[in-house]
């Protein structure tokens, strides 16, 4: 008997490999057969997956609605013509796009939402159209799950969901055993940012905060990981990062699909994010056994216990997250130590990958079961 067809859509290739590896196999495992519908792979770790990748191209922060409608009837036409039993969306577009067309075909379907993004933190009319187009799509959606409390209830509060949809999901869940704990090192106390460069995440007050902190600690270092993300509104541009780096307040380590070599060399990682769903740079880092310094809003302040495993900030607030950052460097070798021990409890205590899987077996498993 044929298994049943899972397609499993977001806005990269590479999300899909990075963050829904084992995800993929664990349905393999049990029985279905997942089909990964997104973007081409220039990585080509998907093919590493022995999965069917069906390329669907897309911008994926692009404003054009011809261009989305198209995309709309794209996912359609490969919905129609697979016949999955159910499908996983990930990301903003899939989750709406790809929602709008399983419902017209009558195909089940599970929602994450991963972060809000730009469109929920920027009021204006593009918030107004997100929010029409989401209680579109997931108004026949079987779960919809959410990384943190805040966001499900903005949803529940916005009518975008009913209480029976909404699911709270660790995020992606963390591999332990990959993100192995390990010791801080030595040297001048580093700072470790990870993610897309755009404002958004708090990159400017980031490196305002490292030109606050050189005054009192000259020898702290402050580093950013990640690519640059022109499609974003609120991107980094190149020649600003390029200014930093002049000026010694950063250093820019490029982008790498590997960021265990960069947490290891760090004394705690940073994230001041405006909105966050569940950042996977705080749960990597804090399985790694490192301090976290983040914003204190939704996403952030359920990985970050202020004071135990990290510091919380006020977001847009570059003094408040220079202040945070000096507390961590004033500190001694084992108080750090201790704070980095802390976050690796809380990581493996909540937000292990085996839990994420299992509510994803258990969802599939009551929407589309497998034959006895």
């Amino acid at each position: 008997m044929t298994p049943p067809r899972v397609v499993i859509a977001a806005n990269s290739a590479w999300h899909i490999a990075n963050f829904r590896r084992e995800l993929i196999r664990a349905l393999t495992r049990h029985g279905y057969e997942p089909i990964v519908v997104a973007p081409a792979d220039p990585t080509g770790r998907v093919k590493d997956l022995k999965v069917e990748h069906i390329h669907l191209p897309f911008e994926r922060s692009g404003l054009n609605p011809f261009a989305d409608f198209a995309l709309l009837l794209r996912y359609r036409q490969v919905m129609k013509r697979l016949r999955p039993a159910a499908f996983l969306g990930f990301t903003i577009k899939p989750n709406i796009y790809g929602g709008i067309a399983a419902a017209s075909l009558g195909i089940l379907s599970i929602a994450n939402i991963s972060g809000l993004g730009t469109a929920f933190i920027r009021r204006g009319p593009l918030q107004v159209l997100v929010t029409a187009l989401y209680r579109l799509a997931l108004r026949r959606t079987s779960v919809v799950f959410f990384q943190n409390p805040d966001d499900r209830a903005l949803f529940l509060e916005r009518r975008l969901v009913r209480a029976s949809q909404a699911q709270l999901l660790p995020g992606s869940g963390v591999d332990l055993a990959r993100f192995a704990m390990k010791p801080l090192p030595d040297g001048p106390p580093t700072f470790l940012f990870i993610g897309r460069l755009l404002g958004d995440k708090g990159v400017r007050e980031l490196v305002e905060a490292a030109r606050k902190l050189r005054k009192s600690h000259p020898n702290a270092r402050t580093q950013l990981l990640g690519p640059l993300d022109g499609d974003n509104r609120t991107a980094i541009s190149r020649s600003e990062l390029n200014d930093w780096v002049s000026h010694g307040l950063v250093e820019y380590l490029g982008e790498s699909d590997d960021v265990r070599p960069f947490i290891e060399k760090a004394t705690a990682v940073v994230l001041p994010s405006y909105r966050e769903g569940l950042p996977r740079s705080l749960l990597e880092a804090g399985a790694s056994g490192r301090p976290l310094i983040a914003t204190d809003v939704p996403g952030c302040r359920e990985v970050v216990d202020e004071g135990a495993n990290g510091f919380l900030c006020a977001p847009r607030n570059a003094d408040s997250l220079a202040d945070a950052m000096r507390r961590l460097v004033d500190m001694t070798p084992d108080e750090r130590s201790t704070m980095g021990r802390a976050s690796r409890r809380k990581v493996e205590s909540k937000f292990s990958e085996t839990v994420v899987i299992q509510a994803y077996l258990d969802a599939l498993g009551n929407v589309a079961p497998l034959p006895s």
